[in-house]
């Protein structure tokens, strides 16, 4: 049977055509000959997904994205992709957008559930999550920093203009003033320190036998701390403790009038004539100097004793 032209070039036509789909196909990365199941998840924002974007199972590549559009007036996107791999998960399971790498892109991944839920089939819809990339948590972290660095320079350049305006001339002049005097300061406590170096090393003899002195002194502390450690200083303590007791008591009695000292101590009649009697004595004493022959008559001769005679001023006083 001879073929026409015409049916040639039909048959080439349908099969270059049918070669193109499927070279097309393939070039999506869907594989014709193998069975799949096909799922869907909705997304706020699929930003760095595309069709064609690989899908992943555990990191091993499973499947592609075949679809991605809006399914509202809200701007929710809803994306369709095929599992080519026989390994099943739940329903529950999580269709989830995550960040490949810092130039990696974004890729989608099947995270599996395992709860014990029905397994999932080719149409359900999947929940979906998407997981904040590197760049994402960088500018999480940045943003509130930056803030507060805008209201840390906001309040610096309030406190510089604040201290510009208390700052006058009279001002920076009395800081520049205080800076010189600061340095003749240092200078003047340079000038000590050299001269106390100096007194230093022409005392160094000196100061040497001071601290072996003060280290012989401290020895002698420490032995009279032993010895007075190893005195029996409680004994020593109580004797005097005893000994205040009967003094203070012997102090009781001689305030209330108990005893011959008590009494003596305050007895005012007896203190009257003790003093009478001492004042009384002095005159005697003062008269027998005065008047020896009054009281004393010695004679070799047996003459008789003249009789006494007053001084001239006891008898003046007496006609007074």
């Amino acid at each position: 049977m001879k073929l026409s032209k015409e049916l040639k070039t039909g048959i080439i036509v349908i099969g270059g055509i049918v070669l193109f789909i499927l070279g097309f196909t393939f070039l999506k990365g869907n594989d014709l000959f193998n069975e799949s199941r096909t799922y869907y998840a909705v997304y706020d924002s699929v930003d760095g997904i595309s069709t064609g974007t690989g899908v992943s199972i555990n990191g091993l590549q499973v499947g592609n994205v075949n679809d991605i559009q809006f399914i509202n007036g809200k701007g929710n996107l809803l994306i369709t992709f095929t599992v080519d791999s026989e390994f099943q998960f739940s329903k529950n399971s999580v269709a989830e957008i995550f960040d490949t790498g810092i130039i990696g892109g974004k890729s989608l991944r099947v995270v599996p559930v395992y709860d014990g839920s029905p397994q999932s089939q080719s149409g359900d819809t999947l929940r979906s999550h998407v997981e904040p990339g590197l760049t994402d948590l960088v500018t999480e972290k940045l943003n509130p920093l930056q803030k507060g660095i805008d209201n840390l320079l906001k309040n610096a350049d309030s406190v510089m203009v604040g201290v510009d305006d208390i700052l006058d001339d009279e001002s920076r002049k009395n800081i520049k003033s205080s800076i010189e005097n600061l340095d003749k300061v240092i200078a003047n406590f340079a000038g000590a320190s050299g001269t106390l170096k100096e007194l230093l090393q022409d005392n160094q003899e000196k100061l040497d036998r001071s601290f072996t002195n003060i280290d012989n002194l401290s020895a002698n502390l420490s032995n009279v701390s032993d010895s007075l450690a190893k005195a029996d200083i409680g004994a020593a303590l109580a004797d005097l403790q005893s000994s205040m007791a009967k003094l203070d008591n012997i102090m009781t009695k001689i305030e209330s009038g108990d005893g011959s000292v008590g009494k003596l101590l305050n007895d005012e009649e007896l203190y009257a004539n003790l003093t009478q009697s001492s004042l009384e004595l002095e005159l005697l004493l003062e008269d027998l100097r005065l008047n020896p022959k009054r009281y004393v008559h010695f004679s070799l001769f047996g003459k008789k004793a003249k009789p006494y005679e007053a001084p001239e001023e006891e008898t003046e006083e007496t006609n007074e």
